[in-house]
């Protein structure tokens, strides 16, 4: 099912029997073999006004096609979507939508916030095949209840998105990115916690444990990235020697994207933690290979096929979601870290008013 226009959209949902998968370009791995609903027919940038900082866009149009019209004004979705294609060994395009479904952001989250923080409003077809418009196309015109939020990693377990607004910002004209070379986990954890602390506006803080190399980036003018850098190195010191990195862009993406666990055989799991934590859960993790992102608060591992870390992970705080595995582990494990009965009853009181006959993506949050 590709339904052309919104209200084609709410049609199928009105008429539609037996549950289905949301799916949008594709990229997102395994999925139940229930019925697909695709959004890809849904396509196309409706509004852009470079000047108001705003784009409205439907929920299939390719993430390439904004970031393309984006570049061209010099502007850019600054949460970072990332792109898993490797990640997963999926092919597809990532679409907006799809991004949205999933708050899917990347390194620079520690400093501008998640994709649900740019997220102006939403249009979306509820399970009764009723078409719900929320927040505005515009930032003064945001306004009522806040499902914009609601709906942003929501998996498509609320709705089916048909259109988003986002909030953009300009491309810095600029990147650097400091390299600290350490074997020391718990010395990373503290470099990258006090360049975040610090002043001069870190925007991407990470950790290659395989390399034993911290990753600190700094972006804006010219004359501003040269200034932060310097201080920067000053105020780091006392971690040992620092390098530039040539290679920002490519660096960032691979870090953004986890392709470093593409092609690899075993399962992945995306960890969210306190950053002083980090280095008790990655001792016990045992993991094959790991690599660290927003200071130590993203753990990213890859572990045997079919190994439960939750069940290493007890007496820690946090989230350990299951990005890639087979069918099998994701039956027997789940996707999401299981909620407590007083959450589970919440979401579950949620998703029965959003989708009353339980018919988008069943099983894919508990």
């Amino acid at each position: 099912m590709k339904p052309e226009t919104e209200a084609e959209l709410a049609e199928i949902v009105s008429r539609l029997k037996e549950p289905v998968r949301i799916v949008g370009g594709g990229t997102g791995g395994i999925l139940e073999p229930d019925a697909e609903l695709s959004t890809t027919g849904l396509s196309g940038i409706t509004l852009y006004e470079p000047g108001a900082l705003t784009l409205v866009a439907q929920a299939g149009t390719p993430v390439a096609q904004i970031e393309k019209q984006l570049a061209a004004e010099g502007q850019h979705l600054a949460f970072e979507p990332a792109d898993y294609r490797e990640l997963l060994s999926t092919t597809g395009e990532p679409t907006i939508g799809g991004v949205v479904a999933a708050n899917v952001s990347g390194p620079r989250r520690i400093q501008s916030g998640a994709c649900r923080d740019f997220l102006l409003g939403v249009r979306f077809v509820n399970g009764q095949g009723m078409v719900i418009k929320n927040g505005g196309r515009v930032m003064k015109n945001v306004t009522g209840y806040d499902l914009v939020k609601l709906m942003a990693g929501s998996w498509g377990t609320l709705g089916v998105l048909s259109e988003v607004s986002l909030k953009v910002l300009p491309k810095p004209e600029t990147t650097a990115t400091l390299s600290i070379q350490t074997n020391d986990l718990d010395l990373a954890i503290q470099a990258m916690s006090k360049a975040l602390r610090s002043p001069f506006e870190v925007s991407g803080a990470a950790y290659d444990p395989e390399q034993g190399q911290v990753y600190l980036r700094i972006e804006g003018f010219s004359e501003s990235v040269d200034y932060r850098s310097e201080k920067l190195r000053v105020e780091l010191a006392e971690f040992g020697d620092i390098s530039d990195n040539s290679n920002s862009e490519a660096l960032w993406t691979e870090i953004r994207d986890a392709n470093t666990f593409g092609g690899m055989e075993g399962d992945v799991w995306r960890i969210s933690v306190k950053p002083s934590d980090a280095p008790q859960i990655v001792a016990n993790l045992a993991a094959r290979k790991t690599l660290l992102d927003w200071g130590g608060g993203l753990i990213w591992a890859l572990v045997p096929s079919g190994a439960d870390i939750r069940a290493r992970l007890d007496r820690f705080q946090g989230h350990a979601t299951l990005v890639r595995a087979n069918l099998d582990t994701f039956d027997s494990l789940g996707r999401f870290q299981p909620e407590n009965a007083a959450i589970s009853a919440l979401t579950k009181g949620i998703r029965k008013k959003f989708d009353p006959r339980g018919i988008f993506n069943p099983g894919m949050m508990g």
